[in-house]
């Protein structure tokens, strides 16, 4: 049995821990809101942009000719922009994310193809250096704190670029979609080339049948011209979704983390606080029955 000293020590420096991982609760729990309120007003502009992407694209018909939007082919060079978190803490968040992209670069490599891959944050940059795959960009300390949509914008301009170029034949985009506090799903997005836009066919075409009058819209400049000039933006939406999802999921998954671990302290701070008591109420039966024995001896 253990010391009363070497039990109180352990208690104390347990009691340290669950000061910081509660400490660690609170600020993921503070940065959760931030990140959560970013991600629930870019939600509307995302699915108003899908929407208008889709009525244009179904509008213009042949005119909506665009190579975005075309499938290559012959895929041969694939690329996989992947997001994670700078630290870690998180529970499975991390991990969970990398399975999915090892998942997809096993399927693409036992096809004969070739892999690139982009990484949002440290742990996926990581992986990335160990996996047989080709490391091209880095983008570190965006997942969990601010960012502009000129992040998404520089990452998916140089992606559009390259596959225009016939550098890249398609595109993955693998993050985290937030759907609560207990859970975060790890999803593979295909970025390019676009897949076709249905923008919640079922419900536009509810709201078409019950309205008595639809509007007719004028495009200016003609559609093409809005198409070549919105597929590419819709790139950027994309990503920048995944990246504001990937960011709460990430503050939602730490937050429960250090709960857990918060608890676990209680726990091991109560099984060592009975340890303590016991260990102590034998020293005293102890030193009772050395005191009673002494004292018998004495009465001899």
């Amino acid at each position: 049995m253990p010391t009363l000293k070497e039990v109180q020590l352990k208690i104390e420096g347990v009691k340290k821990t669950k000061q910081i991982t509660k400490a660690m609760n609170m600020v993921a729990t503070s940065r959760l809101r931030g990140a959560q309120q970013n991600s629930d007003a870019f939600r509307p502009y995302a699915a108003k942009f899908s929407e208008v992407l889709g009525s244009l694209a179904e509008k213009a018909g042949e005119e909506a000719s665009s190579p975005l939007l075309v499938p290559k082919e012959a895929v041969e060079q694939v690329h996989i922009v992947l997001c994670t978190s700078d630290r870690g803490l998180c529970g499975g968040f991390n991990l969970n994310l990398i399975s999915e992209a090892e998942k997809l670069l096993k399927a693409c490599q036992a096809e004969g193809k070739t892999v690139s891959i982009s990484c949002f944050g440290k742990k996926g940059r990581d992986w990335a250096k160990k996996a047989d795959a080709t490391l091209e960009n880095e983008y570190l300390g965006v997942v969990g704190s601010r960012f502009g949509f000129n992040v998404a914008a520089t990452s998916g301009r140089e992606i559009v670029d390259k596959f225009l170029e016939d550098e890249y034949d398609e595109a993955y985009l693998i993050y985290s979609d937030f759907q609560g506090m207990a859970k975060q799903i790890p999803t593979v997005r295909q970025l390019l080339p676009i897949p076709p836009i249905e923008s919640d066919s079922a419900e536009v075409a509810e709201e078409a049948a019950d309205a008595a009058y639809q509007a007719e819209h004028i495009c200016e400049p003609s559609v093409g011209q809005l198409l070549a000039e919105l597929l590419p933006k819709n790139v950027y939406v994309q990503i920048f979704s995944g990246l504001l999802e990937t960011s709460t999921s990430e503050h939602a998954a730490r937050m429960m983390a250090m709960d857990n671990a918060t608890k676990a302290c209680n726990d091991m701070i109560d099984s060592l606080t009975l340890t303590y008591n016991k260990a102590r109420q034998a020293a005293v039966t102890s030193e009772l029955m050395d005191i009673v024995g002494g004292a018998e001896a004495l009465k001899g």
